[in-house]
């Protein structure tokens, strides 16, 4: 177990080195990974990280010594042909770009696996360590890697804030770039070497295998908080810088532990949670605007139910049993009982015993359900021709969805109709 001293000791100098190197490439990774996402690209970059693979291991062997620039230039090559596969096998032959991208990555790992199984074979002391851009090396960063590669990283980030403006154009309209007269294919290239070079930066701190996730994860789990794309980035940003320091503190307290693992997994952690928790788009919210809803339709098929009975029995003013309201339209006891509930604390609906009666605010309600179900059901009829046999689901659904805005197009469109297709009476608020 660790010391006591090990939980205190975050200015330890090794560990700030770790700290700064991971964060910088984390928050690199995440902006250029935001446009990949963006553009629907998350395989290729799984693809390139593992592609790079190879190149590190020629230019070592080349070399002859772990330069880390060397090395990055041997990646960044290793990137490039994969892309350029890619794209080529999508673009001019008949497979798909799903099958373009397992073969480059399936054929490009290999090929490193290959040449570094080669390499250990050799008796080059240098070549210790080499391995490890398999998980990432980032506890091991030294002050000069950091420098190297954090000054890369803050290249990346500096070109992404020059080029937003283009990059947001081509990852969004493509098209409306071009018609501006931006240079989409030389905007595509920088982008396309700046994932690569993000990429081959990244895996310092988590990898090959594990940079997809550090690459597109940000972003998804930003996406969940906005729908804006300048907050979309600045949240993956902080949530990758988040997770490098989480895991790269929670591998020194552990040393036993790899720092890039640590990482993924805090940032798979907050991805969870964005995914759940976050307002609007996530899980638990949108599960309980479902559940809005659904009262929303029980409640108002109730408020139509008891108007057809009243509107077959002429019965308006009476006082009516449950049991009526089950014959019109069948309602689990218990969803029918809750709904009730709701719409008498919501006055539009007198409760006594077990009769109830509508208020005049439901008989309002009431009518203007009815009334816009019918009136869908003439425009099904009138302007699309359908039969009026068949347009009654359709209706069905529409009238919880159809806005006043809507209802007065609808209205001015069908010139105030009186009967639905079926001959039943169109109710309007000054019919009572």
């Amino acid at each position: 177990m660790a010391s006591l001293s090990n939980y205190i000791s975050i200015l330890d100098p090794s560990l700030l080195v770790v700290m700064a190197g991971t964060v910088l490439l984390s928050i690199s990774a995440s902006l250029v990974g935001t446009f990949a996402f963006l553009q629907k690209r998350s395989l290729v970059g799984d693809a390139v990280a593992h592609a790079i693979l190879p190149g590190i291991a020629l230019a070592f062997i080349l070399k002859g010594e772990k330069d880390p620039l060397i090395l990055l230039f041997g990646a960044l090559i290793s990137g490039w042909i994969a892309i350029a596969l890619m794209d080529f096998i999508s673009t001019k032959t008949k497979l798909s770009s799903d099958t373009a991208i397992a073969t480059i990555l399936s054929v490009f790992f290999g090929f490193g696996i290959l040449l570094l199984t080669y390499i250990q074979g050799q008796a080059n002391g240098n070549q210790a360590g080499l391995d490890q851009f398999l998980f990432g090396k980032a506890a091991a960063m030294r002050q000069s890697d950091l420098w190297v590669y954090g000054g890369l990283a803050l290249v990346l980030i500096l070109a992404v804030f020059l080029f937003f403006k283009e990059f947001s154009l081509l990852s969004f309209n493509p098209d409306f770039a071009q018609s501006l007269g931006l240079p989409v294919k030389t905007l595509r290239f920088i982008l396309n070497t700046l994932m690569v070079l993000a990429i081959a930066v990244g895996i310092q701190a988590v990898g090959v295998v594990l940079m997809a996730a550090l690459l597109i994860t940000p972003s998804a789990a930003a996406r969940s908080w906005t729908d804006s794309l300048k907050p979309m980035m600045l949240i993956a940003a902080m949530m990758a810088a988040l997770s490098s320091f989480a895991g790269s503190y929670l591998s020194f307290i552990a040393p036993s532990m790899p720092t890039g693992p640590w990482i993924v997994m805090s940032l798979s952690l907050m991805a969870l949670a964005s995914l759940f928790f976050a307002p609007k788009r996530g899980m638990l919210a949108r599960l309980l605007q479902q559940k809005k809803h659904q009262r929303k339709i029980r409640n108002e098929n109730i408020l139509k139910a008891i108007y057809h009975f009243s509107e077959r029995s002429d019965q308006q003013k009476d006082w009516l049993r449950i049991e009526d309201i089950q014959g019109i339209r069948a309602f689990k006891n218990d969803s029918l009982k809750e709904g009730l509930k709701q719409l008498n604390r919501k006055g539009l609906l007198l409760l006594k015993s077990h009769q109830l009666q509508l208020s005049k605010r439901g008989e309002q309600e009431a009518m203007r359900i009815v009334r816009l179900h019918r009136l869908w059901e003439m425009y099904l009829t009138q302007r699309l021709r359908l039969k009026s046999d068949h347009i009654h689901p359709n209706a069905e659904t529409m009238e919880h969805i159809i806005s006043p805005e809507i209802e007065a197009q609808l209205l001015r469109e069908l010139d105030y109709p009186d009967l639905d297709p079926h001959q039943s009476p169109i109710p309007y608020e000054n019919d009572n």
